[in-house]
């Protein structure tokens, strides 16, 4: 590697860079069509007053070349904190040189610094060379895991459901 790869902190200069990656990593995905991120949301999330997200970006000499975006979760089974990597991503001309592992490596450094119990992630089952890189790291799929999700409008009737209290029904 002619250039000297260094992964710094997303700063807010840094948003619009950001939002390209998220659309590049949905692109690769196939998943385009789901994109609906806004500069100033991501601005908020990652800088504004409760900031729920951090990002770490992967430079080759002064050229963006991969990100990650994580934040803390928590494990009762382990009654502490985790970090969950929502997006990990290097540019499809900058693979195979290792900047993938570096943020991982980075990412496993700040979980370890902040007496993080596990890092984790999800993978699109179809993608077997990134399954096949997080398995050469150590990564173990949790099988017998499915991850379920409610959105759009689904989510908001959900939310306006007022459940009866179990035990008073017709009492």
């Amino acid at each position: 590697m002619t250039d000297s790869l260094r992964i710094d902190p997303a700063t807010p200069v840094d948003v619009p860079l950001l939002v390209e990656f998220i659309r590049e990593l949905a692109e690769y995905e196939r998943l385009a069509h789901e994109v609906r991120a806004k500069e100033v949301l991501l601005h908020d999330a990652l800088f504004g007053p409760r900031p729920v997200v951090e990002a770490i970006i992967a430079r080759l000499g002064d050229e963006p070349a991969g990100w990650a975006l994580y934040f803390h979760n928590f494990s009762t089974f382990l009654t502490r904190k985790g970090l969950y990597i929502e997006d990990l991503y290097v540019r499809p001309a900058k693979r195979g040189r290792g900047i993938g592992s570096r943020l991982l490596a980075e990412l496993a450094r700040i979980a370890i610094d902040r007496q993080c119990g596990r890092l984790e992630w999800t993978v699109l089952d179809w993608n077997e060379p990134a399954i096949r890189f997080y398995r050469s790291l150590g990564a173990e799929p949790m099988d017998g895991w499915t991850v379920h999700r409610v959105a759009g409008e689904p989510l908001r009737r959900l939310a306006a459901e007022v459940p009866e209290p179990r035990g008073n029904r017709g009492q």
